[in-house]
């Protein structure tokens, strides 16, 4: 980022949660970012509202139906309007953009990051999912472009702050922190009878409704093990899952001399979004700051693999590769939208994931119409055990 020139910035999912706290952090430095695109699917008062507030170049309201109620409201301020996922793919190239905050939900977030790293534009990633069901493709080519994948999760930018001035100094071990979810005092019997409105008192952390759903079945935990070792290039087994409910520090890395070196603060989203849209800068961030004394204890535990099954699975699909974390991923989506419209129980979510997965191909290198097909298919295959 040069002093006297403002990073132009796609923000893909402005309307979701990571997108408006983006948002917030730019609205807290006009003087260094310029927002070009935002893009939604269905939120249309909200884009509007964006749009209008940040001065945005373009929008993509990914829902066609809604394309002509965004397209009056937007239009007569000359605002560009478009519709439709392929327009997002498009437009991320764009000679206007040079960082993309890819903060899309689940898999949607994987077509426009390829897009966006074939432009060679530096990616923001907060949508795991990409990863998860995509890595070997998406690091591969980001090496090979020359493009920079920036974490936004908290436990990764944590992560990638604690290895800066590492130098060649290898890690042994990842330490990925992890608050437990809501359900981490819980008795397995009455996790089993949970429901979606209880999963969505997260302790800690403000969410969207699937992230924290994910949370509390701790597969958020698991995606995160697999985004870490394409990010890092851990191997699954030197990273270590450790419950720490106060989530002050957000995770941690340990060398080969058996130094720990951990990145903390207040669980507040906008602390590793601002880092990665500002990077290599640190900025001045309106948010609460740790008083040490005040904190008392920090605690940490084992997390508990026979209440959190789900842990177990991104383990297992991870070291079986192919296209077993995409199906996981497309089975453990459709599993958590019928959580939420209570058509299914807590522990059935890990069993239809487990169930798919035993399903999937066996594709040892897949390609992205492999991913596309497999999740697709697989995703099919679990809404129809949902739906016996």
């Amino acid at each position: 980022m040069s002093q006297d020139s403002k990073r132009r910035l796609a923000i893909l999912g402005s309307t979701g949660s990571i997108g408006t706290q983006a948002l917030d952090v730019v609205g807290q430095h006009p003087d260094l970012f310029q927002v070009e695109l935002l893009t939604a699917n269905n939120s249309a008062d909200l884009l509007i509202e964006q749009a209008l507030r940040y001065d945005a170049n373009a929008v993509v309201i990914c829902n066609p139906d809604k394309y002509s109620y965004v397209e009056q409201a937007l239009q007569p301020k000359g605002i560009k309007v478009f519709a439709g996922m392929d327009s997002v793919c498009d437009l991320v190239g764009g000679d206007n953009i040079d960082m993309v905050l890819t903060a899309l939900v689940g898999f949607s977030g994987l077509r426009p990051t390829i897009s966006a790293i074939k432009a060679r534009k530096p990616i923001a990633l907060a949508n795991k999912e990409t990863l998860v069901a995509g890595g070997s493709i998406v690091m591969d080519l980001a090496s090979k472009m020359g493009v920079p994948i920036l974490p936004v999760d908290s436990e990764h930018s944590a992560i990638f702050q604690c290895l800066m001035g590492a130098g060649d100094n290898l890690p042994t071990k990842i330490h990925l922190t992890a608050s437990g979810g809501p359900f981490r005092t819980w008795k397995r019997e009455d996790i089993e009878k949970a429901t979606f409105k209880e999963a969505l008192h997260h302790p800690q952390w403000d969410m969207g409704a699937k992230i924290t759903i994910d949370s509390a079945t701790m597969m958020n935990k698991g995606f995160e093990m697999i985004e870490a070792r394409w990010l890092f290039g851990m191997e699954p087994s030197k990273i270590e899952i450790v419950v720490h409910p106060q989530s002050i520090i957000h995770s941690m890395v340990e060398f080969q001399d058996g130094a720990v070196i951990a990145q903390m603060g207040h669980p507040d989203m906008r602390e590793p979004i601002q880092f990665a849209l500002g990077f290599p800068r640190r900025l001045s961030l309106d948010n609460r700051k740790l008083d040490f004394a005040a904190l008392g204890s920090l605690t940490f535990e084992k997390p508990d693999f026979e209440k959190f099954p789900c842990l177990s699975l991104a383990f297992d699909a991870i070291g079986r590769g192919g296209v077993i974390p995409c199906a996981m991923n497309a089975a453990n989506e459709a599993a958590n939208i019928a959580y939420r419209q209570e058509k299914i129980r807590f522990y059935d979510i890990p069993d239809i994931i487990e169930k798919c997965m035993a399903k999937a191909p066996v594709i040892a290198s897949p390609t992205v119409d492999d991913l596309i097909e497999t999740h697709q298919s697989t995703y099919g295959i679990a809404m129809e055990m949902i739906g016996k």
